[in-house]
């Protein structure tokens, strides 16, 4: 067994993989395996990996399975004690790596981020995962440094470690017994939240989640789909519903199940007003395929009190409303929310 698997997902990231891919080898210990497991690329991802980085293993997979099923799949093939799972789009930098590990080798730790900032102006941090992430009470995900789309500048303010509620898959250190104890990703959300979805049953099942400022790297970010396709717009609402129906708890469920679903309804009226057609009926569509999937979503949920040794209330988890105290202040920073992360 190999202690440490660096694994790229990639799908059609030739031109990542041929700038990030020599950092990637330079800054990381000779030891650590590195692995792009690919889904089924269309351009000549795995011709540029064979030829010019001849000491990295290509794991071919036979059709896209998406974010979430192709790392299942891919780590099917994979025996190490941890993986690192770091998107083709991310720079990283000297002495990235030893932090993240040294975090996983403390008691009760199962994941742990470092601090992402953008790759495009290197003082901001970066709209996937920043400086750790979080939810507030009705499941919608932020980040210390990126509240909506209110992102912070890096003044060191979250220069530190502390426990988180996610930890974002564009840069992820994960103990791999954890990862499959508690059932890997939900391969049904295909991309965008199964990251969280994940954190939260690690959580669940009485495991910590960490961020280290130790540790830096640079994110692209958008590199598969941007933040104003529609398709990904149906992917955050349908996980969003999906993750809270499978992890709430049974005195929270369906008083917030309702109120999560009227704030959806918010948002596709506001997409409709705007003009934006196509993102109104991915939320329309997202909400038609989530009922849909109710009897599958059940059995989930039902996995998930299985192995479930933690109170909520112990979770990192906001209780407020991130939507209303963002609609009372536009400029909305985490320091505004008056919560402190457990250490």
């Amino acid at each position: 067994m190999n202690d440490v698997a660096i694994v790229i997902l990639n799908f059609n990231g030739e031109g990542y993989l041929k700038k990030f891919l020599p950092i990637l080898i330079n800054f990381t210990p000779s030891e650590c395996q590195i692995i792009v497991a690919d889904n089924n690329s269309s351009d000549n991802s795995i011709s540029l990996i064979s030829s010019d980085f001849p000491s990295i293993k290509i794991i071919s997979l036979t059709i896209n399975y998406g974010y979430a099923e192709g790392y299942n799949q891919a780590f099917k093939q994979i025996n190490a004690k941890y993986y690192v799972l770091i998107n083709s789009d991310v720079e990283v930098t000297k002495n990235w790596l030893p932090p993240l590990l040294n975090q996983l080798k403390k008691q009760n730790i199962a994941a742990c981020q470092p601090k992402i900032l953008s790759y495009h102006n290197k003082t901001q941090f970066e709209y996937a995962g920043a400086a750790g992430g979080f939810i507030d009470k009705l499941g919608y995900p932020f980040c210390r440094g990126r509240i909506i789309n209110n992102i912070e500048e890096d003044k060191g303010q979250y220069d530190d470690c502390v426990k988180i509620f996610w930890a974002t898959g564009a840069c992820l250190a994960i103990s791999s017994n954890v990862f499959h104890e508690v059932g890997g990703f939900d391969g049904d959300f295909f991309a965008h939240m199964e990251e969280i979805d994940l954190c939260w049953r690690i959580q669940l099942a009485g495991f910590d989640i960490v961020y280290t400022s130790e540790s830096i790297v640079y994110h692209i970010g958008g590199g598969t789909l941007s933040k104003s396709n529609s398709f990904k717009t149906y992917l955050n609402f349908r996980n969003g519903l999906s993750m809270i129906f499978k992890n709430l708890p049974t005195n929270k469920f369906y008083w917030r199940i309702l109120q999560r679903l009227f704030f959806d309804g918010i948002a596709s009226l506001g997409y409709l007003a705007k003009g934006q057609f196509n993102d109104f009926w991915a939320v329309v569509k997202a909400h038609f395929v989530f009922y849909w999937q109710l009897k599958s979503l059940r059995r989930k949920r039902k996995f998930v009190k299985s192995i479930s040794k933690t109170n909520i209330q112990l979770l990192n988890m906001v209780e407020k409303s991130l939507l209303f105290e963002y609609f009372k202040n536009s400029s909305l920073k985490f320091s505004d929310l008056n919560f402190t992360p457990k250490k």
